[in-house]
C-alpha cells in the first residue's frame, strides 16, 4: 500500500513498559491530546476497533467536546465485519487472517470512509490467552489512516488480557499523535 509504514517490534514503544509488559500509559491524556490536535486543524476522526472492542471510542467520548472531532467508531470484532463493515479484502483476510498489518491499515481506511473522518484510527490484534490466526497473545497492530499517510505499527505486549487491550489502546492513540504533527493542516479531506 502506498505511503504505508510497518514498525516492527517494539517492546519499549507505545503501550509496553521496558519489559514489554502493556500498560495504558493515561489514556484519557494521549486522548485530549490527540482530540487537541486535530480540532486545531478542523479534522475528524473515525475508530475501527477489533481487539479493544470500543475502548479507544470510549476513552476518546470521556473528553469533553469530543463530538467536535469523532465521527463515530466501529466494533468488527468477528473477521467478517471487517470486510463487510470496513471493506477489508476478503482474500487478505482468508490469506492472512485478522491479525495482520495490511488488514489494520485497510480497516483505517475502511473506517475514514464510512464516517468521513479526515482521520481513521484501527485496532486488531490478539488479546489472549490463546493464539489467533497463527498469533501469539500480545501481538497488536495498530493503524492510522490520514490524507498522504497510511501508517501501521505492530506492538508485541505482555500481561493480562485487560493489560493488552490496554496497550494497544495507548498504542493507537500514541501512533496518531505521532503522525498528526507530520501533516499539513492545509491538507483537504480525502
Amino acid at each position: 500500500m502506498s505511503g504505508q509504514e510497518v514498525s516492527g517490534h517494539d517492546a519499549s514503544g507505545p503501550g509496553a513498559g521496558a519489559s514489554g509488559t502493556a500498560r495504558a500509559a493515561h489514556p484519557e491524556d494521549l486522548a485530549r491530546r490527540l482530540l487537541g490536535r486535530l480540532g486545531a486543524r478542523g479534522w475528524t476522526l473515525g475508530v475501527a476497533e477489533s481487539l479493544t472492542g470500543g475502548g479507544v471510542t470510549s476513552v476518546l467520548v470521556s473528553v469533553p467536546g469530543a463530538s467536535a472531532v469523532l465521527r463515530g467508531g466501529v466494533v468488527a470484532y468477528a473477521t467478517d465485519l471487517k470486510s463487510g463493515l470496513l471493506g477489508v479484502d476478503g482474500g487478505l483476510l482468508a490469506a492472512r487472517g485478522a491479525v495482520d498489518p495490511d488488514v489494520a491499515s485497510q480497516m483505517a481506511a475502511g473506517v475514514r470512509r464510512a464516517t468521513g473522518a479526515d482521520v481513521g484510527l484501527a485496532t486488531t490484534g490478539v488479546a489472549g490467552p490463546d493464539p489467533q490466526d497463527g498469533q501469539a497473545p500480545g501481538r497488536v497492530y495498530v493503524a492510522v489512516s490520514a490524507p498522504g499517510t497510511d501508517r501501521v505499527r505492530r506492538i508485541d505486549l505482555t500481561g493480562t488480557r485487560p493489560d493488552i487491550i490496554a496497550g494497544a489502546t495507548s498504542g493507537v492513540l500514541r501512533l496518531a499523535l505521532s503522525v498528526i504533527p507530520e501533516l499539513s493542516s492545509s491538507v483537504a479531506q480525502g
